[in-house]
């Protein structure tokens, strides 16, 4: 049996690479939200700082990787206009902070394992479509629609749908041949035997497809047809000296501490952006392929923390965030050294190289996100959720419709609506008895699992597997369950999977083939 070692300093071959194409990636979204958001554009880049540097430093997320939202563009572009002043506003990002690491000192964290996993498969599927629609204007050199905007109905009046048939009069031929040649580098780079060299697990897809967008846009420089202007690359501040960086970050006005409507805002931040971490910390624990469990309180506490530090030092509020995420887990990363090191990069770059920076074309990166954003939504899992019945598939859609259509929280709202109804049309009861014993020292655990198991008993399920000790025996008996929501079969096969690293000894009885399908109403 292979048991990991999940060390971040024993997996840098892995978490480098994948820190850097996360970096890529979290860049431009970085400045797109800020812009969203109305707020200044180093705002964002500090976010994306603190999110990738402080969050990973309290938080035992393996892979979530943490920066600005675009979810809360609207509530941070209300609050600074509301204010007429970005330093006030920075006091209610201070105490969204200050509330969510309340939250999780209340343990508030354990909402995020009653999201259905329909629901949390609609949603990176969701995101998916979302990523694509909106990468493909960018692609063309279309860039009117910030980068990092993730609402159907947009800032400059029009939708998602509408500006795929506006960009046709904006195509730039400069940027359309660099999301070409990207494109065409990164579906190289997935090949099987590129992985087989060394030296491309080191240098990945992404930054070879960037690189080559820097040369294309100076080689294009000379021409007046293909000529890439500046309005289609990355547009990071650039400070005149050293110095001038630090003056690019700024403190919150403390007399405004005990404002009522700042409070109120801070609270509203604190309430959206734990549940928009909750949901990603379900999401990438899914996408993890060790199926590893992030603990929700002490992750409301990290991003409570970080957000306290982004708001004092002049950044925009944070989440965890699932683009970002998915591009860390595509990208091969193992442990939270890869968000970790994303943050020092982008810190990097800003100080440092912001005029190397500001040479990577949009569409460049564009080509990147449509190739994260298939990922998320490839017709393969539609067929896997379809093939599971409806009781999976109708939330599964729904959720997706509603986040294209309208945003996150509604989609994932509308999501669970329609599963807790299905739930509920089957009898919920005590989800298994057990019985433990030693043998020859080692702790021996038998559960026999009620004749109905819904998601309801998943927090409960999976807090228990996750609390057996390691290097013991356990078997999991389902023989006499009569219905298994699909969900406790993922969770069932995931501790099967995680059990590996933990040197556990697992016995599955009667729990393949079991019914999941809700009888015809």
């Amino acid at each position: 049996m292979t048991v990991y070692n999940f060390s971040p300093f024993k997996n840098f071959k892995d978490d480098v690479p994948a820190s850097v194409v996360v970096f890529l990636v979290a860049m431009p979204l970085c400045l797109g939200i800020a812009l969203a958001s109305g707020a200044p554009l180093f705002s964002g880049i500090i976010a994306g700082m603190v999110g990738g540097i402080v969050v990973p430093l309290f938080s035992r997320s393996s892979l979530g990787v943490s920066g600005p939202a675009a979810g809360l563009a609207v509530i941070v572009l209300n609050a600074i206009e509301g204010f007429g002043s970005f330093d006030t506003f920075l006091m209610s990002v201070v105490l969204a902070g200050l509330f969510q690491f309340i939250l999780g000192v209340l343990r508030a964290g354990i909402i995020g394992y009653y999201f259905p996993n329909a629901v949390i498969k609609g949603m990176l599927s969701g995101i998916g479509i979302i990523i694509v629609l909106k990468q493909i204007p960018h692609a063309f050199g279309f860039d009117k629609d910030p980068e990092g905007d993730m609402a159907f109905f947009q800032r400059d009046g029009r939708t998602t749908l509408s500006e795929l048939w506006y960009m046709t009069d904006y195509i730039s031929p400069g940027a359309t041949a660099v999301a070409i040649i990207s494109l065409a580098v990164l579906l190289l780079w997935e090949r099987p035997f590129m992985k087989k060299i060394k030296l491309f697990h080191w240098i990945q897809g992404p930054l070879v497809a960037v690189a080559s967008g820097i040369i294309l846009t100076n080689v294009f420089a000379s021409s007046e047809t293909w000529q890439i202007s500046g309005e289609h690359l990355v547009q990071i501040p650039e400070a005149a000296s050293f110095t001038g960086f630090f003056q690019l970050f700024s403190l919150p006005d403390f007399s405004q501490i005990l404002n009522t409507q700042v409070i109120i805002t801070g609270l509203t931040i604190a309430v959206v952006a734990s549940l928009e971490t909750l949901l990603c910390v379900e999401a990438s624990d899914k996408l993890d392929p060790y199926k590893r469990i992030t603990p929700t309180n002490e992750e409301l506490r990290a991003q409570g923390i970080a957000n306290m530090v982004s708001g004092l030092i002049g950044g925009l509020p944070i989440t965890q965030v699932i683009v970002r995420t998915s591009a860390n887990v595509q990208s091969g990363g193992k442990t939270k050294a890869s968000a970790f090191l994303h943050g020092i990069f982008i810190l990097i770059s800003a100080a440092f190289i912001p005029g190397l920076i500001n040479q990577i074309p949009l569409a460049s990166l564009a080509a990147i996100l449509l190739v994260v954003g298939y990922k998320l939504a490839k017709p393969e899992i539609f067929k896997e959720v379809w093939s599971k019945g409806r009781v999976q598939f109708i939330p599964f859609i729904i959720t997706i419709l509603g986040i294209v259509f309208t945003d996150l929280l509604i989609g994932i709202g509308l999501g669970l609506a329609i599963g807790i109804f299905y739930i509920l049309y089957e009898n919920y009861k005590a989800p298994y008895h057990y019985q433990t014993s030693k043998v020859d020292g080692k702790e021996v655990m038998k559960y026999k699992l009620s004749d109905n198991v819904t998601f309801l008993n998943k927090a409960r399920i999976i807090n228990t597997l996750k609390d057996i000790p390691d290097e013991s025996h356990v078997t999991l008996d389902a023989s006499r369950t009569r219905f298994m929501h699909p969900d406790i079969l993922e969770v069932l096969h995931d501790f099967e999977e995680n059990a590996k690293s933990r040197d556990i000894d697992v016995v599955l009885i009667g729990v393949t083939d079991k019914k999941t399908e809700t009888a015809e109403m």
